[in-house]
């Protein structure tokens, strides 16, 4: 047998084991502690298996997939859907690093609400000259720093939606990774075109959009993924922020801590993906 990929997600694992089943070939579901290994009975099967398996993974809410489900009678389908959305098993979906700055951030933002921003800004703030440069703590704090109740939950969403699964698939060590690298350099590029004075974890999330974006296409068999019509949305978010557009609703955007966010985010899944046979 031939292993094909490790999910999180239980009616994903079973949606995709369905829909094979219509195309006669047959995979296995192991589950191993919060995961769910698939692993392909008949070798032959291989080349085709790895096929759908890209598909599926680019747009897993297919609707040929839930008619797959239908389709072999499984009694199960809709249960386990629901449960995919308890609370026991969103904490299974994430890890502790993806916990730990959820907490941080709610933390962050109500001292703000309590104490004001300017108060926050003043210990969290990207340096605002090289005299803070030994405040090593400015470099990625500022990432902690919300404005706004939208502000907080669009930031987080974002970051439990990607972040999670790639710290249970690819380990809290990658998810840091990602996370530092792309604080830093992200807000390296905000300040020197709007001064220290920003804040958010947005630069971080665009990061986390353009890694695992860029690994689903290159490599899939990581099991990290985003689909492409969610990656278009970000990029048209970007190029709509620097017409300024948003601007005209209210809304302060920092463009270039996205763009930044975004670009390490790119490298870095390419970096990690250079030895696919997909490359």
């Amino acid at each position: 047998m031939v292993r094909l990929i490790v999910l999180s997600n239980p009616r994903m694992a079973h949606a995709f084991v369905d829909y094979m089943a219509t195309l006669n070939v047959t995979i296995e579901i192991h589950y191993q502690q919060q995961q769910i290994e698939l692993w392909l009975v008949d070798e032959s099967s291989e080349q085709l298996a790895h096929q759908e398996l890209d598909r599926f993974l680019h747009n897993p809410n297919d609707p040929r997939y839930l008619a797959a489900s239908w389709q072999s009678g499984r009694s199960d389908a809709n249960i386990t859907y629901h449960r995919a959305y308890s609370l026991a098993t969103l904490r299974n979906q994430a890890g502790p690093l993806t916990f730990a700055v959820i907490a941080i951030c709610v933390i962050v933002y109500l001292l703000m609400q309590l104490f004001g921003d300017d108060a926050l800004m003043e210990i969290f703030a990207y340096p605002a000259d090289s005299s803070q440069y030994i405040q090593i703590w400015r470099w990625v704090s500022h990432a902690f720093l919300h404005f706004s109740l939208m502000h907080i939950l669009f930031n987080l969403v974002w970051w439990w939606y990607l972040g999670g699964p790639l710290e249970k698939r690819l380990g809290t060590g990658k998810l840091l990774e990602i996370t530092l690298l792309s604080a830093i350099l992200s807000g390296c590029g905000q300040a020197m075109f709007s001064g220290h004075m920003f804040g958010g974890l947005s630069g971080v999330v665009y990061a986390l959009i353009g890694y695992c974006w860029l690994s689903g296409e290159r490599a899939p068999e990581r099991g990290i993924f985003l689909q492409r019509s969610l990656m278009a949305f970000a990029v048209a978010w970007i190029v709509i922020g620097y017409f300024g557009a948003l601007s005209l609703v209210g809304m302060s955007v920092g463009n270039t801590a996205h763009l930044g966010g975004l670009v390490v985010g790119l490298a870095l899944a390419w970096w990690d993906t250079r030895s696919s046979q997909r490359s």
